[in-house]
């Protein structure tokens, strides 16, 4: 018989306890952020000061592109940006691996290009005091980013991250920079901080709608000029209004001159394109300008290159300016009918107005005249060699107008420029304003990742493509199809231009006595490569070469003395050109 004791006796089990919540840090935070963002590809280099960020990302992946270079890095994000429309992202660590990135900063402000740049940075314990790897990118980006942080608290990340997307990709696009100092990256993380929480910049409201009275002015403007011409910049493409552009210009049969970054905006061989203008674009866009009795600038920024001597510039012209940024409206033409907002949002006023008496059939018929009597113009010379200009010809005919192309700057980018007809917006990614050589190779990578059925090609001097070559690892890691044409004048050739037309043809340190062969260096990277000197090649081995599926390079020898005609000269008027008609 059991005792009371022995019945009355239970096992003592262990109660069940609830999960201790699973700790997050500033890293973590800093990847959930990305993702709401969309974020589908960063572009980046791994240091020290993120390697948080790295191991957050290891554990919760987005696709990482691991650039050879922190500057292929945030070109490469350009590219990306340029073509897709979204926000191009970069991670780098401190010091040099932040500084490697300040030329694209700067390419990407000048050309208005929306970039999050993440960097690492020292702990905040020992900010201020030289530390390994310490560089004060706050104050080095300053001068060159739309705004940037660096991060204090880091309960602050996913607010600062959110605010750095919005102004990175409103108003105006830009780049902002997010300094990161390592210990916010490994401090834990409040979970119930809301990180969806709404932006709120009441000092940051960019006006995207036009003043309808403003309108009203343009439109009266519109409807009293014998000769009005529309300059069509690249915010037209940011906008998304080429459609718009196109459809205002047919209605009232108003011609068109792009700038450099506006070409796209409409077909380049649509019947009111007049081609480029500025320093090295045609005669009639040029003569257009200094002609016409309205100036309707849509989204661009009337920089030197395209005005030349600012006291010449469209001497007869009431001028219309429609720009997003109020700050460049009258900043270096005067402006007599000013127009602050978004180019689509502006068209579409203009389209829903029904302006009378605009008739410019004297006007179109002088300026086709024009162009018929003054085309783009080269001599051939098998004897001399293969020209780039060829090489360009053929690549047009060989990919319809249709391919997105990408360069430098210098020669290959004037007459990529004026031979290449784009079809299409956004299919021209070039470096403009900051012109910065080593560009065009590794925003093609960006570019052929953000659409990966279009056709890519990069067309680059020997001597830019030389700055970020070490890309070509991507290429035969990833087999990106990106096909590559160097116009290899075994020179800088802008520069020996520039040296011929006014430094008598002395030519310091312009000419490159030895080149590798590319061809080899193509395939040391298991890469396909062609070498072309003659035309004749040219038309069998181009069209081989950009019928191929896989990432081609082709070296083509060009006539090194050749220069990119005609010219706007510094200190002249547009109507002032030099090469307008062949010698």
């Amino acid at each position: 018989m059991k005792t009371s004791v022995e019945a009355t006796e239970q096992v003592y089990e262990e109660p069940e306890m609830p999960e201790a919540p699973k700790q997050v840090n500033g890293a973590d935070i800093f990847i959930q952020t990305l993702k709401k963002h969309k974020v589908e590809v960063v572009f980046g280099y791994p240091g020290g000061a993120v390697l948080p960020i790295y191991d957050a990302l290891y554990k919760n992946p987005i696709r990482h592109i691991l650039a050879r270079h922190e500057q292929g890095a945030i070109h490469a994000a350009e590219g990306y940006a340029r073509v897709s429309g979204k926000v191009g992202v970069v991670i780098a660590t401190s010091g040099p691996g932040a500084t490697n990135l300040v030329t694209g900063i700067a390419d990407a402000m000048m050309d208005s290009i929306p970039l999050v740049v993440i960097t690492g940075q020292v702990a905040t314990t020992v900010i201020g005091t030289d530390a390994f790897q310490e560089a004060d990118i706050i104050g080095i980006t300053q001068p060159i980013t739309k705004h940037n942080y660096q991060v204090k608290n880091v309960e602050d990340l996913p607010r600062i991250i959110n605010e750095a997307f919005h102004i990175a990709s409103t108003g105006r696009p830009g780049p902002v920079v997010v300094d990161i100092p390592k210990n916010m990256a490994t401090s834990i993380f409040d979970t119930t901080i809301d990180i969806d929480q709404e932006v709120y910049l009441p000092g940051y409201q960019p006006t995207t709608k036009p003043n309808f009275l403003q309108i009203q002015k343009a439109a009266k403007a519109i409807s009293t000029a014998k000769k009005p011409l529309i300059l069509a910049g690249a915010g037209i493409l940011f906008a998304q209004g080429s459609d718009q552009l196109v459809t205002f210009a047919e209605k009232y049969q108003i011609p068109v001159t792009n700038t450099l970054l506006g070409l796209g905006t409409i077909e380049g061989e649509h019947d009111l394109f007049l081609g480029m203008a500025g320093m090295h674009g045609t005669y009639t866009s040029n003569m257009a300008i200094q002609t016409c009795d309205l100036l309707i600038n849509i989204g661009a920024r009337f920089d030197d290159r395209l005005t030349g001597n600012l006291n010449l510039f469209a001497p007869n012209a009431k001028v219309i300016h429609i720009d997003i940024d109020p700050a460049e409206i009258g900043k270096n033409v005067p402006t007599e009918i000013p127009i602050v907002a978004d180019a689509k949002e502006a068209l579409e006023a203009l389209l829903a107005l029904d302006i009378p008496n605009v008739d410019t059939a004297d006007w179109l018929a002088s300026l086709n005249a024009s162009k018929v009597e003054y085309p783009y113009h080269y001599k051939a010379d098998a004897e001399k060699g293969l020209l780039a200009q060829q090489v360009l010809e053929l690549v047009h005919e060989y990919t319809n107008g249709d391919a997105i192309v990408t360069t430098d700057v210098g020669q290959h980018q004037m007459w990529t420029a004026q031979y290449y007809k784009f079809n299409h917006p956004n299919n021209w990614v070039t470096s403009g304003g900051l012109g910065t050589m080593g560009f065009g190779f590794p925003a093609a990578i960006g570019a052929q990742l953000a659409k990966p059925d279009a056709q890519v090609i990069s067309v680059v001097g020997d001597a830019g493509f030389q700055m970020t070559l070490q890309e070509l690892s991507l290429l035969q890691e990833m087999r990106i199809p990106v096909k590559i044409i160097i116009l290899n004048n075994r020179a800088l050739g802008m520069v020996r231009q520039w040296q011929e037309t006014f430094h008598e043809e002395r030519y310091s340190q312009s000419l490159f006595m030895i080149q590798p062969d590319f061809v080899k260096l193509a395939e040391a990277y298991d890469i396909k490569g062609y070498k072309i000197e003659t035309f004749e090649d040219a038309k069998v081995q181009l069209k081989e070469a950009l019928a191929s599926n896989e990432p081609v390079l082709i070296d083509c020898r060009v006539v090194q003395k050749e220069c990119v005609y005609p010219m706007v000269t510094p200190g002249t008027g547009l109507h002032e050109m030099i090469g307008v008609k062949p010698e």
